[in-house]
């Protein structure tokens, strides 16, 4: 599981002395930890990777726009502190599926479900959402089941 890779990864960083990544695996810990109080309130937890990866994601969306934004600012330093926090996420998330492995599997669902239009982006999404979720960057695959509807 995700979760015991994220405890062996503090373990060691902390033998290892490296700050950087002990800090990383610590706010990995805390959002995980967040999700899990979500998650108990609002019923069953899903599938715990699944849930792990969510937040994983969803972190490295957060540094992304955050290192986009101190770029802008002319903050380099803070910039490169988010970026060595998204080496440490990313780490632990599945490999993710590139453009063309992304277009075959948009297109054999496509194919499945029979869509023809843009009235059925929302069909083709879940479904690639449920297969794919955890090696897909959502919002790229977003503008590529476009492209494949239009």
């Amino acid at each position: 599981m995700i979760r015991d890779d994220i405890k062996a990864a503090q373990v060691a960083a902390m033998k290892a002395g490296d700050k950087t990544t002990r800090a990383a695996v610590g706010l990995i810990q805390a959002a995980i930890k967040n999700r899990d109080i979500e998650a108990r309130t609002s019923g069953a937890p899903a599938d715990d990777d699944a849930l792990v990866v969510e937040v994983l994601q969803k972190m490295v969306k957060q540094r992304r726009e955050s290192i986009a934004m101190y770029e802008q600012g002319g903050r380099q330093e803070l910039a490169d502190a988010e970026r060595a926090e998204v080496e440490v996420i990313e780490r632990f998330l599945p490999r993710q599926m590139d453009e063309a492995e992304t277009t075959a599997a948009i297109e054999a669902i496509k194919a499945e479900l029979g869509a023809s239009g843009m009235k059925d982006m929302g069909r083709v999404m879940a479904e690639l959402k449920a297969r794919h979720g955890p090696q897909l960057d959502m919002s790229k695959a977003s503008g590529l089941v476009k492209a494949a509807l239009a």
